[in-house]
């Protein structure tokens, strides 16, 4: 077992050299280190399954990670994640996925005694290849070629939040103390309330990845950074809102499971981030964006939030019906709060015919419906802007849209040739609008915004 152990890691290993040489662009290397972080992720999770559905198992022997050999884990690790992704150039993906078939389907049987097959243990290889191998070859591969922005993005989020709030804690819990039992033995209205704190906690990481994609055409993983310097979203609060959030979601998780060790984690991140990544991104980001770059970083902190947000060039539009009382109210509670780098305005200033509230930021990218309201809110300050990015979450923004739609105010024209609200309280809710006033930042110069309805 101890020669299978060591040819189980020395080959993957060996194979992953020789392609590290073939493919020699940086891109291509990182996504291959992301591609190996993915699938040992992933088949840490499938022996979790296999151990349950009897697929296969391991001999008890020294140097394990909950029964599995950790040298087998890392070998494992690298033929299903770096190394396809290193030869993507002459070993198309069905190909690849084949040959990772072939490979488990000769090596497993043979590595007996060590692995112990069951008798469906097929189906878990297969099961193994559909939900590990495959998204861990399309993360490597689009993060390598840079393409399908939006949905590399999307796998990264998976496999961090999978890295910081299971495999992390699970380690913390083998090495040291605290278990799952804590939070699993918890009452549902419980759970319930934790889900809720652990989504406001996290809302602030999400809406910066979002900012990262659709404004910097980049994704969270630091060798595939923004082209643009993001600014806007949780950026106009703190300068590294997915740290401080992941660091939050950790310290809660520790808070649950009792775990000082996973405590003890958390702090090393922070010295890590402050002591090793902050001073490599500052110097890049100041590299690539100058000024600009330092002029933010002297108005926003790293990890204390500013209470109103940082603006710079031209304000963002939000466009309301002054004849609907619901945009009414929403125009007056905005204007209200003097917003930041916002002017609120009627809709018939808009160009073409409304359906729903409308909102334009500087750079011309737009937002409708309960969407540009919570855009609107990020320009407040930081208690209304979390309220603003968990509405734009996916899902919980298409529900507030439907229930917008059903029982507030359903779509409308307007506009320069719209018609009036149907909301049956307009006519209490709304009054004509008066001449201009000016909103005040803190950061951009006063700009005119005409007074709200009412």
């Amino acid at each position: 077992m101890i020669a299978a152990r060591y040819l189980s890691l020395a080959v993957p290993l060996l194979a992953v050299l020789a392609a590290a040489r073939v493919e020699r662009s940086p891109a291509g290397r990182t996504a291959a280190l992301l591609a190996f972080l993915a699938a040992g992720i992933g088949i840490a999770a499938l022996d979790e399954v296999a151990r349950r559905t009897g697929w296969y198992t391991f001999t008890p022997v020294r140097g394990s990670y909950r029964g599995m050999p950790v040298d087998l884990w890392i070998g494992w690790a690298v033929l299903w994640g770096p190394l396809p992704v290193l030869l993507r150039r002459t070993l198309p993906l069905p190909v690849g996925l084949g040959l990772l078939l072939w490979v488990d389907a000769v090596a497993m049987p043979a590595l007996h005694p060590l692995v112990r097959l069951g008798p469906d243990w097929l189906v878990g290889e297969l099961v193994g290849l559909l939900v590990v191998a495959l998204p861990t070859q399309l993360l490597g591969r689009w993060c390598a070629d840079r393409r399908h922005l939006a949905a590399r993005a999307l796998l990264q989020v998976g496999v961090f939040t999978a890295l910081l709030l299971w495999l992390v804690p699970s380690l913390a819990f083998e090495v040291g103390d605290g278990s799952w039992a804590a939070v699993t033995e918890l009452p549902r209205p419980a759970l319930l309330l934790l889900a809720q704190v652990a989504l406001v906690l996290a809302a602030p990481a999400l809406a910066a990845v979002r900012e990262f994609v659709t404004y910097g055409d980049g994704t969270p993983y630091p060798w595939d950074p923004p082209v643009r310097l993001v600014t806007t979203g949780p950026y106009a609060y703190l300068a590294n809102p997915m740290q401080t959030g992941a660091v939050a979601l950790v310290l809660l998780t520790a808070a649950l499971t009792r775990s000082s060790t996973l405590v003890l984690a958390a702090v090393v991140a922070v010295a890590f981030s402050v002591a090793v990544a902050r001073p490599h991104e500052e110097h890049d980001l100041a590299y690539r964006h100058g000024g600009t770059w330092r002029a933010y970083r002297r108005q926003v902190r790293n990890w204390w939030p500013r209470r109103r947000p940082y603006h710079v060039g031209p304000a963002a539009v939000l466009f309301l019906d002054d004849t609907c009382g619901p945009c009414a109210a929403t125009w007056r509670f905005v204007a209200r709060r003097h917003p930041v780098g916002l002017l609120v305005r009627p809709a018939t200033e808009a160009e073409g015919v409304l359906w729903r509230a409308a909102y334009t930021d500087g750079d011309g990218r737009s937002e409708r419906g309960v969407a540009a309201v919570a855009r609107a809110l990020g320009h407040l300050h930081l208690g209304w802007a979390v309220v603003g990015w968990i509405l734009r979450l996916p899902g919980i923004g298409w529900l507030a849209q439907l229930v917008t739609d059903a029982m507030i105010t359903p779509p409308h024209p307007a506009g320069p040739r719209g018609g009036r609200c149907p909301a049956p309280s307009s006519d209490s809710w709304t009054a004509p609008s008066p001449p201009s006033v000016r909103t005040a930042s803190p950061v951009c110069p006063p700009v005119p915004s005409p007074r709200p309805p009412g």
